[in-house]
């Protein structure tokens, strides 16, 4: 079921990816048939690595010196393309896919700094999402830590109601303190689990 879910959840993304991709693309016709010169800057920009590639085969021994000069010739194109856009009215991220996710541009995995493919804050975060629907787990937004009020308890110390020599109050921080640490250190296998006991009906 855990599969089924996520191999959806990537095709979803994958359909999103493929939208984002597209529109731009139709975008990028657009402005091309208003400003010609920017077809010609990316058709250069794409050319020059190859041409590059062709030299340094042919002169491995000049192959810095081919690297340098293509290194500025990019970088002029491209601060050519941005000034084109400026100048017209277009931001300078125009070329850019509209990704749901630019973290992940819309794929669900991004590389950590140690180069190992992980998934993406924002696939978690569906999956999160779908896993409290199935749980029946509704109004999170509200009931959360954020919106405790430790006013609703007691300050008085009643041992023979709550048979505790603490007041409600400081034993419901107590608990709730309990509750932060174990959500700071959920990802530490050393860490110990929590366990809620009462009598039916409780919340």
């Amino acid at each position: 079921m855990a599969n089924n879910i996520l191999n959806s959840l990537l095709r979803e993304y994958e359909q999103k990816k493929i939208k984002a991709e597209l529109e731009l693309d139709e975008k990028k016709q657009n402005l091309y048939a208003l400003y010609p010169r920017l077809l010609e800057i990316d058709n250069e920009l794409s050319s020059l690595g190859i041409q590059s590639t062709k030299s340094i085969l042919i002169q491995p021994e000049n192959s810095s010196n081919f690297v340098e000069n293509l290194n500025h010739k990019i970088l002029d194109l491209k601060k050519e393309k941005q000034d084109i856009l400026l100048k017209n009215g277009y931001s300078a991220d125009f070329f850019t896919p509209d990704y749901e996710c630019n973290i992940c541009q819309d794929t669900g995995y991004i590389v950590d700094n140690d180069f190992h493919t992980v998934m993406c804050s924002c696939l978690k975060q569906k999956l999160l999402d779908i896993s409290f629907n199935k749980s029946n787990m509704y109004g999170l937004k509200q009931e959360n830590f954020e919106h405790f009020d430790e006013r609703r308890f007691s300050d008085d110390v009643d041992l023979s109601k709550y048979k505790f020599n603490i007041s409600p109050r400081k034993n419901i921080l107590n608990i709730k303190n309990k509750c932060m640490d174990f959500i700071n250190k959920f990802d530490n296998p050393d860490s110990k689990n929590l366990l809620f006991t009462g009598a039916t009906g409780l919340r």
